[in-house]
């Protein structure tokens, strides 16, 4: 049987290889193998069309910074296009304008994806606001909050800050104010059905219920029934009013 030599060497840089976990891993940073497809990872996660692994070999590309400070007609010439330069040029300043949430995810920073980059930016406005606290916030587990925090001192702070990129969340939207939660018990006076009524509770801020739920504070009844919903509410100490018009 024929025996199997591993490679003591990178083969893309020559760096000597380091067994971990019985796989082998250069570890120089600047190794032509993982930056190249570091930046394929980069541009398909971004939605960079047209920067494939021989592109990125065409360009020459040794990290991020080539890609967006390369001029228009070097891409042209590099690729020997006008037209695809011209258009991987529009993809790549279109590709500035990417919000957080897609951005980390790109880095290629490990066990955060975009699962995990979902949940930190709900709870961040912008990469500074990365600490152990608003991992912990997100669910973030131990191990992908050190390769994430490793990661914002290592890297981010040491020169990717200078990306062209806003380093920002989307804008949060803003919570609806709540009037009220209401439960309508009965026929109507004041409005022919209760779908109607609804529309009209809903456009000004109140939730409707068809039950008597728990977090139910208005129960309307106007046919001046004691039904049991009446009853129920009464015992629970929730508003009851006879005339809608009193809240509308």
């Amino acid at each position: 049987m024929r025996e199997i030599i591993p490679p003591t060497n990178c083969p893309s840089c020559n760096e000597v290889l380091v067994w971990e976990k019985d796989q082998l891993f250069c570890h120089n940073t600047k190794c032509s193998g993982k930056t190249s497809k570091k930046i394929e990872h980069f541009a398909s996660t971004l939605k960079i069309k047209g920067l494939g692994p021989r592109t990125v070999e065409k360009l020459k590309l040794i990290d991020y910074f080539d890609l967006y400070e390369m001029p228009l007609e070097t891409m042209i010439e590099a690729l020997q296009s006008e037209k695809l330069g011209v258009k991987l040029y529009r993809e790549t300043q279109a590709s500035k304008n990417v919000d957080l949430v897609q951005l980390l995810p790109a880095f290629s920073i490990k066990l955060i994806g975009r699962s995990a980059s979902a949940k930190l930016c709900a709870v961040i406005n912008h990469i500074d606001d990365i600490t152990e606290d608003t991992c912990s916030q997100a669910g973030l587990g131990p191990a992908a909050t050190q390769n994430l925090l490793d990661w914002f001192y290592e890297e981010y702070t040491n020169g990717l800050d200078r990306l062209p990129f806003s380093w920002k969340t989307k804008e949060k939207p803003k919570a609806e104010v709540i009037q009220g939660i209401v439960c309508i018990s009965g026929k109507l006076k004041s409005y022919k059905t209760k779908a109607a009524a609804t529309e009209v509770l809903e456009k000004m801020g109140y939730l409707v219920k068809s039950s008597l739920t728990k977090d139910v504070n208005i129960l309307v009844n106007e046919s001046g029934i004691e039904s049991a919903k009446t009853r129920a509410a009464q015992d629970r100490g929730v508003k009851i009013i006879t005339n809608l018009k009193e809240i509308i």
